[in-house]
C-alpha cells in the first residue's frame, strides 16, 4: 500500500507543552563561562607563582654569586699573604684585612684544639675516633705530649723536628706556640699550633700541611663571606659543601643536624645545573636554590640557599582571595540574571500559551459556527419535507405521509444528537482500563451489522491485556466511529482488521485496516475537519469526534491510504504500567 498523508494529533499540544529550554541553555553557557574564568584565574595564579618563584630563584642566585665573589676575594688576599711571618717583624707587609683573616684562622684552630682537648679529657673520643676526626677536619695530625716530651697519643707519626719546635710549650715555658704561615723550620713544611692542655698536664699539637692550610683558609673565607653578604631577612639557611658532602660554611637553620627530612614538593633543573626545589622544612615553605661553585682548580662544590616563601605565599593568598571574591560575585550575578530571565521568559511563554489557547478556542467556535450553519441547512430539508407532507396529509394517503414525517423527525434527532456529542467530546473521565477488553466490546457491537453486509471483522495479536489510562466510554465511541467509517467505505464484501502491539517505549499502537474504496490526498487532508463530509445524509462528525477524543487522551492518529486500495488508521496511545502478554 502506498504511503499517504500522515497526521500527528498532538502536534499542537506539544508546541504548548514543550519545556522552556532557554534557562537550561543559559545555565550551560554560564557554567562554561564561569569554568573559563576559573581556569583563567587558576592559570594566572600559576603564572604568578612561577613569576614569584623565578624572582626568588634569581635573588638566590644573586646571593650565591655575591658570597662566591666575596669569598674568592678573601681567599686570594689570604693566599697571597701566606708567607707573612707572625713572630718576626721583617717580611712582606700585610694589610689590616689580611691580618684579620690570618688571625681568624688561627683563632679557629685554637678553638678546635681546646674542643679536642676537652672531649679527650672526658673520654668522649677514642683513639680510632680521634684519627677519624683528624681526617674529617683536614688536620695532618693530632698529638698529645706529656711534660717529659713523650708522645702519649698521635693520629700519625710526629716528626722530631716538630717536637723540637714545640719544646718550649711542652716544658711549660710557654702556653701557646703558633706557626702556620712561616713553615721553614719544619722539614715537612708543616704548620702547627701547640697549646698547653686545660688540665695543665701536657700539650696538644695540631699540625697542618699546605693542602690542609689551603682548605682551612677556604672554609674561613667562605664562612666570613656568608656572614657578610649571604644573609637577609628572607634567608632561611645558606650552606656550601664540597663534592664529598663536607660542609665548608653555613648560616641559618641548616639541613644538617636536623632530625626531620625536608618534604620536597617540586624540583626543577635547568641546563646550567641550577636546581630549584620547593620544600617544606620545620613547618616553613622554602624555595631552595642549588648552584655549582668553584675556586680556581683546587675546589668544586655546591652552594645552597633556602629562601622563605612567606611573602610570596601571602601574595598568592591575596590573589586567591580576590579570585574567590570575583568568582562569588560572578556566580551571584549569573544566577540572578538567570532567574530574572527565567521569570521574564516564563511570563512571556505563559502569555503566548494563553494566546494560543484563545486562538484554539476561537477556531473551535468558528468550527462550531460552521457546524451550526450545516445543522441549520440539514434541519431545513427535513422541515420542508415535514411541511409539504403536512399539506398533502389533507389530500393524500395519510399512512404513507405519516411514515415520511416519522423518518424525517428521526433524521432531525440524529443530526442534533451528533452535534451535541461533538460539542461535549472534551469532557473526559480517566481510569486504568484494558484496551483488549474495549476492542472486544466493539467487535461484539459491530459483528451483526458486518455479517449482514458480508464484511469480516478480524483481530490480530496474541496480547491478553493492555492497560491504558482512558475514558473507557469515550475512547470506545472514538474507535467505534473509525471502525464504522471503515465499514461504510466498503461497497461490497470486504474486511476490517484490528491489531494491537507495543510501539516505541511507553506507547501502544492500534491499527485499523479496511479493504474499502480508499481516500484521495485531498480527502485525507479534510477527513478530520468538522465541516467536511462525503455523506449524503448526516453531519459526518464521526471522524472529527474520534480525532478530538484521541487527542484528549494524549494520543496520535496517522492515516495511510490510496484511492481504490483501502485505508489504514494507526492510533498511538500512551501506555501504562502492568502490560501483560
Amino acid at each position: 500500500m502506498k504511503k499517504g498523508k500522515q497526521y500527528n494529533s498532538t502536534e499542537g499540544d506539544r508546541t504548548l507543552a514543550r519545556p522552556f529550554l532557554q534557562p537550561l541553555a543559559l545555565a550551560l553557557v554560564c557554567i562554561v563561562f564561569i569554568s573559563l574564568v576559573l581556569t583563567m584565574g587558576l592559570v594566572d595564579l600559576r603564572t604568578l607563582d612561577n613569576t614569584l618563584a623565578g624572582y626568588m630563584r634569581d635573588r638566590g642566585l644573586a646571593i650565591i654569586r655575591n658570597v662566591h665573589q666575596v669569598a674568592e676575594h678573601h681567599f686570594q688576599r689570604l693566599t697571597q699573604s701566606q708567607m707573612a711571618r707572625l713572630e718576626v717583624a721583617t717580611g712582606p707587609s700585610i694589610s689590616d684585612e689580611d691580618f684579620s683573616l690570618q688571625e681568624s684562622l688561627i683563632i679557629n684552630l685554637v678553638e678546635l684544639a681546646r674542643e679536642i682537648d676537652s672531649e679527650w679529657e672526658t673520654g668522649k673520643y677514642s683513639s680510632e675516633q680521634l684519627a677519624f676526626f683528624a681526617a674529617r677536619e683536614e688536620l695532618r695530625l693530632i698529638a698529645f705530649v706529656n711534660d717529659q716530651g713523650i708522645v702519649t697519643y698521635k693520629s700519625r707519626v710526629v716528626p722530631s723536628e716538630l717536637l723540637g719546635l714545640v719544646d718550649a710549650v711542652v716544658r711549660g715555658r710557654e702556653e701557646i706556640k703558633v706557626n702556620i704561615y712561616n713553615r721553614g723550620g719544619s722539614k715537612d713544611g708543616l704548620g702547627f699550633i701547640a697549646l698547653r692542655r686545660k688540665s695543665g698536664r701536657g700539650t696538644i699539637i695540631l699540625a697542618l700541611d699546605h693542602q690542609n692550610i689551603v682548605s682551612w683558609s677556604l672554609r674561613l673565607c667562605i664562612q666570613k663571606a656568608i656572614y657578610e653578604v649571604g644573609q637577609s631577612p628572607d634567608t632561611f639557611y645558606f650552606i656550601v659543601q664540597d663534592q664529598a658532602g663536607r660542609t665548608l660554611g653555613q648560616a641559618g637553620e641548616m639541613l644538617e643536624g636536623r632530625r626531620e627530612k625536608p618534604e620536597i614538593v617540586s624540583t626543577e633543573k635547568d641546563t646550567s645545573g641550577v636546581v630549584s626545589r620547593k620544600i617544606i622544612l620545620a613547618g616553613q615553605h622554602v624555595l631552595e636554590i642549588e648552584a655549582p661553585i668553584s675556586f680556581g682548580k683546587g675546589f668544586a662544590g655546591v652552594a645552597r640557599v633556602g629562601l622563605k616563601r612567606e611573602r610570596a605565599d601571602q601574595v598568592l593568598k591575596k590573589e586567591q582571595g580576590r579570585l574567590l571574591v570575583s568568582m562569588g560575585f560572578l556566580v551571584v550575578i549569573t544566577f540572578i540574571s538567570m532567574w530574572l530571565l527565567y521569570k521574564n521568559q516564563n511570563r512571556h511563554l505563559a502569555r503566548m500559551q494563553e494566546i494560543e489557547r484563545q486562538l484554539h478556542q476561537a477556531e473551535r467556535l468558528s468550527a462550531l459556527g460552521r457546524l451550526a450553519a450545516g445543522v441549520a441547512h440539514e434541519i431545513r430539508n427535513p422541515l420542508n419535507a415535514i411541511s409539504m407532507a403536512s399539506q398533502r396529509l389533507q389530500r393524500n394517503n395519510p399512512d404513507q405521509l405519516t411514515s415520511v414525517i416519522r423518518d424525517e423527525i428521526s433524521r432531525l434527532n440524529r443530526i442534533i444528537e451528533e452535534f451535541l456529542i461533538f460539542s461535549k467530546s472534551r469532557k473526559l473521565e480517566f481510569g486504568h482500563h484494558d484496551l483488549i477488553e474495549l476492542l472486544g466490546q466493539i467487535v461484539l457491537l459491530i459483528n451483526e451489522e458486518a455479517d449482514s453486509r458480508g464484511i469480516k471483522v478480524l483481530t490480530r495479536g496474541d496480547y491478553t491485556s493492555f492497560i491504558v489510562l482512558m475514558d473507557f466510554d469515550k475512547l470506545k465511541q472514538a474507535i467505534f466511529n473509525i471502525v464504522k467509517n471503515a465499514m461504510e467505505s466498503i461497497s461490497g464484501k470486504g474486511s476490517v482488521t484490528l491489531s494491537v502491539e507495543p510501539e516505541r517505549k511507553g506507547w501502544i499502537s492500534l491499527k485499523i485496516l479496511d479493504t474499502g474504496s480508499g481516500l484521495t490526498a485531498n480527502e485525507i487532508e479534510q477527513i478530520f475537519n468538522p465541516d467536511y463530509t462525503t455523506k449524503e445524509k448526516g453531519l459526518g462528525l464521526g471522524l472529527p469526534l474520534a480525532y478530538e477524543i484521541i487527542r484528549g487522551h494524549g494520543g496520535e492518529v496517522k492515516v495511510w491510504s490510496k484511492k481504490g486500495s483501502g485505508t489504514s488508521f494507526e492510533i498511538l496511545l500512551p501506555g501504562s504500567e502492568g502490560q501483560e502478554r
